[in-house]
């Protein structure tokens, strides 16, 4: 199963919901790919192009699922074969 990750990562900060997110796809079983945003620009950038006012920004399967409470939502329905 594929995730694709984009989560903010800047020298001064790293977004903890980035984080958890991404312990969260591991230990669920998924082979992230883990998109670090490294500036505030390209932070601001991605959120503008995708219509969202956060990081981070996950998709499964191509398909995007939203932010980290999102991501635990959508797998705890599929755990529940929802």
């Amino acid at each position: 199963m594929q995730a694709s990750l984009y989560r903010m990562v800047l020298p001064t900060h790293t977004c903890p919901f980035g984080e958890k997110a991404l312990e969260l796809l591991h230990s669920s079983g998924y082979e992230v790919e883990d998109n670090q945003l490294k500036t505030r620009e390209e932070t601001e950038t991605f959120k503008s192009q995708h219509g969202v006012s956060t990081t981070p920004l996950i998709f499964i399967e191509g398909q995007p699922i939203g932010g980290y409470d999102e991501l635990r939502k959508f797998l705890m329905n599929r755990s529940r074969g929802n």
